[in-house]
């Protein structure tokens, strides 16, 4: 598995090291291995300009992910999320902005696994997925320690 997340946005600190190994619990979860991923945390204004660049929409979105597989590949590709939108949905849905991080990163694994989200019963059965595996993910881990920095050693 080659994994590497960048934290390109300032408006919450993260500690790379629990996410790593949150992400490597939704792949082990999935049984996906051999898996080439990279994860790009930014903020609403960096997330905007991606979104108006390759799709068009207008304005900031919580995540969005590019597919790099090939039939000869496993699971390879681009998760960009917004730490920003994180935050206000956290407060929306009474939640906490860690939550909401990783639910974007299964959000979209599942897309570079092929589920779709565009409307009706599709929709609702990759919801139902994403919800399983963060509660799985909430049992496994703590997932506010992505808030915390890692401990200093003397």
């Amino acid at each position: 598995m080659n994994l590497v997340i960048a934290n390109r946005q300032r408006a919450k600190k993260i500690d790379l090291r629990s996410l790593e190994k949150i992400t490597a619990g939704i792949l082990e979860e999935l049984k996906i291995a051999g898996a080439a991923l990279e994860i790009n945390l930014l903020g609403a204004e960096e997330m905007a300009a991606l979104n108006e660049t390759f799709l068009h929409h207008e304005g900031s979105t919580d995540v969005i992910t590019f597919d790099y597989a090939s039939p000869a590949s496993a699971l390879q590709g681009e998760i960009f999320v917004c730490v920003d939108e994180a935050i206000l949905q956290a407060k929306k849905f009474r939640t906490n902005w860690q939550s909401e991080i990783v639910r974007y990163i299964i959000h979209g694994v599942l897309h570079l696994l092929g589920h779709d989200d565009s409307g009706g019963a599709v929709r609702r059965r990759m919801k139902r997925k994403e919800n399983l595996l963060l509660r799985k993910l909430a049992k496994k881990f703590s997932l506010a320690q992505i808030s915390r920095p890692p401990k200093m050693r003397a």
